[in-house]
């Protein structure tokens, strides 16, 4: 089985046909307080992201990936790695499912397969995430995932005009 597989699902580049999720995902201000964004983004511009997401996370300092379900290729989520550092070997992460599909234990397959990827072929020390105190799965992801829980960082996200902190997790890998 390929380093970004499993029986059920893959994580697959970004592909021209991938324009209309990623509209969809992207322009959803609900979601916009997680992802740093403050604006809705063109299909120009996304067209073009897809189109340079050829390079890699060492000239991008990011790379997303697809998550696709094995049977009958539903792209149901993405997953990324965001601020590569290249000295320190960090990274954030991030996931988005679909609501479609969430509780579904995709987002867990997803790090599955991603922490590998980054410890062993990518030489990644640190993976880390910052999740809102709220965000009850997506903690219970992470420390289900080995992340641990290092730190809190104070009005660290906007939402509504009101401030809220974000819970640090970081996983290192071991003996590295």
């Amino acid at each position: 089985m390929a380093l970004l597989e499993s029986d059920t699902i893959l994580l697959r580049a970004l592909e021209p046909e991938d324009l209309s999720l990623l509209y969809k995902w992207e322009n959803n201000s609900a979601w916009w307080h997680v992802g740093n964004t403050i604006n809705p983004y063109s299909k120009y511009i996304l067209r073009e992201y897809i189109v340079n997401s050829d390079k890699t996370i060492y000239e991008n300092k990011q790379l997303r990936l697809m998550i696709t379900l094995k049977s009958g290729r539903e792209t149901i989520g993405m997953i990324d790695l965001f601020d590569y550092e290249h000295h320190y070997r960090r990274v954030g992460v991030g996931v988005l499912i679909d609501p479609s599909f969430q509780n579904q234990g995709f987002a867990f397959d997803a790090f599955q397969l991603l922490i590998p990827y980054c410890f062993d072929f990518l030489d990644i020390h640190t993976l880390y995430a910052h999740v809102l105190p709220e965000n009850k799965s997506s903690i219970t992801l992470f420390e289900k995932l080995g992340f641990e829980k290092t730190g809190q960082l104070k009005d660290w996200i906007r939402k509504e005009n009101k401030y809220s902190d974000v819970f640090v997790y970081q996983l290192i890998r071991d003996g590295k």
